[in-house]
Order: structure tokens, then sequence, then C-alpha cells
């Protein structure tokens, strides 16, 4: 069925748009919730070791998967009653691009990177609001990493929309007991989070490669949330969603464990490597590391202070070494916390 005038009611065939780890595994998902799954991927290799049992050797090795329908063709999603889509944020615009003749209107798609795209500080529903306008957007976010999702361990999340029945019906079609989807309507809250904890994983990462101590690990997670509340409030979202899983809930996650890519790319840094080095080695996209640029240009434009995220950026680009980076931040002067 396709969302024309009405609500959607009813969910029968999902569709995923992008067959990256976290894409493999809100497929899994979605199959064992008992949905009919279709993937678009990249990757000629994995569309076909997907289809026909054999998992995701490239994105997520060692698991073992059930056969899940997979293509390198867009037109597969024709019938999809909705679409989650996994691809980076960089590239989201031009995928959304390619999508949008071939889907019906009004069809819900799901976002589900965290990033903001560079060239534009756009958030992905903005991206898709300009790309596929008749779309009906709802983003997906919070504390998962994909192994756990694929491994059917207990996981929760928070799903974002407009319309409260749309967001039961998807709750309905993608949720399990071990996977929970809580809704809200605050898809900018939703986002923010997503976007800034991966920027600040970086910065905890590099905490861990230099030996801090957990007391610095734990003080850059406090400062870092309020820089992820600042912002938040600057472009208006609610407190209650950036205290929630996809903000604060995804902040603890993504800071507190190496499975993060975001992490481990700072922890890397932290021990001596370059980001040019470790970004080479990877197949997967570190996207604290692409949004990190934009999300500090956001600030700016906002007037909203966020130094760990500005250090963070300045790293990455090579514009300050990781000794000058932290001699910066400990040499601020002493302040009020809130």
């Amino acid at each position: 069925m396709s969302l024309k005038d009405t609500v959607m009611t009813n969910i029968d065939t999902v569709g995923i748009l992008g067959a990256g780890a976290w894409g493999t595994a809100l497929a899994f998902n979605a199959h064992k919730a008992g949905r009919k799954v279709k993937v678009v991927a990249r990757e000629p290799e994995v569309a076909q070791a997907m289809s026909n049992g054999s998992g995701n050797p490239l994105f997520l090795p060692n698991v073992k998967l059930p056969a899940i329908s997979s293509s390198c063709d867009v037109t597969d999603l024709l019938d999809a009653d909705t679409i989650l889509a996994v691809v980076p944020a960089q590239f989201s615009r031009k995928t959304f691009q390619d999508l949008a003749p071939i889907i019906n209107d009004h069809i819900p798609i799901v976002l589900c990177s965290k990033g903001i795209e560079q060239k534009t500080l756009s958030f992905m529903t903005d991206v898709l609001a300009e790309t596929i306008p008749n779309a009906t957007p709802a983003v997906l976010s919070g504390p998962s990493f994909a192994i756990d999702v694929a491994k059917g361990l207990p996981t929760a999340v928070t799903l974002a929309c407009q319309d409260a029945q749309l967001g039961e019906t998807l709750m309905k079609a993608i949720g399990r007991p071990t996977f929970r989807p809580y809704w809200t309507d605050d898809l900018i809250g939703t986002e923010i989070g997503g976007a800034v904890k991966n920027v600040l994983a970086i910065a905890c990462g590099i905490v861990e490669g230099l030996g801090l101590g957990k007391s610095a690990h734990a003080a850059l997670i406090a400062r870092g949330f309020a820089e992820m509340t600042r912002i938040g409030i600057a472009l208006g979202a609610r407190f209650e969603t950036l205290t929630g899983l996809s903000g604060l809930g995804d902040l603890v996650l993504t800071c507190s464990s190496s499975q993060s890519r975001n992490m481990s790319f700072g922890k890397a840094i932290g021990e001596g490597s370059t980001p040019e080095e470790i970004l080479a080695s990877r197949t997967a996209v570190t996207e604290g590391a692409t949004s990190a640029p934009g999300l500090v240009r956001l600030a700016e434009k906002h007037n909203v202070e966020m130094p760990i995220s500005s250090a963070v950026a300045e790293i990455v680009a090579g514009r300050v070494t990781v000794s000058e980076a932290l001699d910066d931040l400990l040499s601020r002067p002493f302040t009020t916390e809130i």
C-alpha cells in the first residue's frame, strides 16, 4: 500500500536504503518484526551476500543473519510502504535525488543517519524536504550499536515524526520486545543529539588514547552535554528530547565504548595516528569527522559556544595538534557551570 491522503495505518513492506552495519541491523530487525524487507546496497557483493543468507561480511562480519532480499537497484523500493534511509549524511542529498522520481507521494522516509551536511549546514530533514518535498519525514536515533541490534540484544531508541498516529504505525512496524522505539514529535531535537554526540565521542576517544583518566572522561561527557544542550535549544529543540535516548542516552553510549567508530577514531588520534591515516584504513564512514566542521560553523552562526566540538574540528582538519587543543581547553577561564 502507499500513503496518499490519509495517515498510513499499516506497514507491510519496509525498504532499507543503505547496507552498512546500521542499515543491515535495521533490515534484520524489520525482518524479525515480521515485515517484508527490501534492501538497496551500494556494493554488489553486499547485496549478493545478504540475499543468499551470507550476512554482510563487509560491514557486519561474523554475525549470522537470515537471507534478506537485496539489490543495487533503487527502483526495488517502489512498492515499499516506508523507507529507512541509512546512507551517510554527506551522501544523502544525491541519494534522495535518485530516489525522488520512483517513490509514492507522502511515503514515510525514516532518516537514520546522524550528521550535518557540510556545504549547507543542513540536517537530514532539511535535505529530505529540499529533494523529496512530498515525502513524510521521520527520524530514528538513539543509543544503538548495530551489532547489538543484529544480535537481538535489548535496545531503546527515539522515533520522531509530526503525526502521532504515523508514529504508532512506524513503531509497530519496526518495534520488537528487544528493539523499543519511543515516539516524539521533536524532529530537530532528535537529529541534534545524533549529530553532536558523534563529534563529542571523538573528543572522549582522544582523552582515552592520551590516558587522561576516567575523571577527565566523565567531565568531558558532562561538558559535552552542555554544548549539545546549548546548540539544541538555540535551534528549537526541546530540553526533554536532549535529555532522552537520542540525546544524553546516545552520548553516553558513544562516548563510553571503542565499539563506536567515532570514539575509536579519537582514541587512535590520541595514541598518535593522524586523522588521514585512520580514515584511509576504514571502509565505514566516521560521521563525527565529517560533521564536525559543519557543527562548528552552525554554532558560530547561532552565536553558541562549543569549545570541545571546535577543538575536535580543528584537530580533524589538522590545524592544531592534540597537545595544542588540550592546552587551549585547559587554559580557558574559570566560570560558572550553568
